[in-house]
């Protein structure tokens, strides 16, 4: 993982809950962690990573993540075992 998805996965973890981080980047995270990303109906998108799966919701028409979507993104990520 290089020094922009470090600090993605920061700001993801970070308290109190971010709602400015854009999406872009938390699924070049997921790639860079290894994650299976395949596109669902209309703005979900699968995600497969260290055996957890889930499903989340693309934003638009903005581009940053809402924080209810962070606080999930969160805690599929340490289920998954992505912590620090």
């Amino acid at each position: 993982m290089g020094p922009k998805h470090r600090q993605t996965l920061q700001a993801i973890l970070e308290d109190p809950v971010r709602s400015n981080i854009a999406w872009r980047d938390i699924e070049a995270l997921l790639k860079a962690a290894g994650a299976e990303i395949t596109e669902g109906s209309g703005s979900r998108v699968r995600i497969a990573l260290n055996g957890v799966r889930a499903v989340f919701h693309r934003p638009h028409p903005q581009k940053e993540t809402d924080r209810g979507a962070v606080k999930s993104m969160r805690r599929f990520l340490a289920e998954a075992g992505i912590t620090h």
